[in-house]
């Protein structure tokens, strides 16, 4: 999120075409869900500014807006990290994909049965959920999130994990200060960070045809 309308708006429009040039860059289909997530991220920066315009409260754009951040990222980055990563990678990255599922089960079902609203607090916006367990939830989406770039085995993939974990540091300390909110700059330093990993991959090997 940013901290108004028309900069998630700029930022969900910007990192949306970093996704799309990521995703025309991709050589190999296993390659594909991480180099989208920036494209999920742009979209996201996008639903938020809807949530700006009506001033925060209930509604289509803020529970879309939840869905996207809590359950389908928990479960989006380990599946996508998974299918980049090598078979040698693989079964130790199953670990963080079952806590995302779980986790991202969790999450759903509070989103389905409970409350969900979004206040504005100058340049910020508060979302509100009723959710059983925060501190397992939190736990457990940054096992998912954080834990699988680490996990991946890829250089840049752990670099973006890091930056995701001390980044995301900084973003809640300023969000819980209602200073300003700067997940948008995270968002879009991440995204780049996937654009330059999917310029790095390997072309896809020809049946018969040795890679040199």
């Amino acid at each position: 999120m940013c901290w108004s309308a028309t900069a998630d708006l700029v930022a969900g429009t910007g990192i949306a075409a970093v996704g799309a040039a990521s995703v025309l860059r991709v050589r190999e289909s296993r390659d594909l869900p991480l180099a989208a997530l920036p494209l999920l991220l742009g979209a996201h920066q996008i639903v938020e500014s809807a949530v700006w315009h009506r001033g925060g409260g209930g509604g289509t754009a803020t529970v879309l807006w939840a869905v996207v951040a809590l359950p389908l990222l928990a479960v989006w980055v380990p599946a996508g990290v998974w299918c980049a990563a090598g078979p040698p990678a693989r079964p130790r990255l199953t670990v963080p994909l079952a806590v995302g599922t779980a986790t991202a089960a969790v999450l759903a079902y509070g989103l389905a049965t409970g409350p969900v609203t979004a206040e504005i607090h100058g340049r910020t916006i508060g979302y509100a959920f009723d959710l059983p367990r925060p501190p397992l939830l939190v736990v457990g989406y940054l096992l998912a999130t954080v834990g699988s770039l680490l996990l991946s085995g890829d250089r840049r993939l752990s670099l973006l994990g890091l930056l995701v974990a001390v980044g995301a540091l900084v973003c809640w300390a300023l969000w819980r200060l209602e200073f300003v909110s700067t997940w948008c700059a995270l968002a879009a330093v991440c995204s780049v960070v996937l654009f330059d990993w999917t310029r790095t991959r390997p072309p896809a090997e020809t049946p018969g045809m040795p890679v040199a």
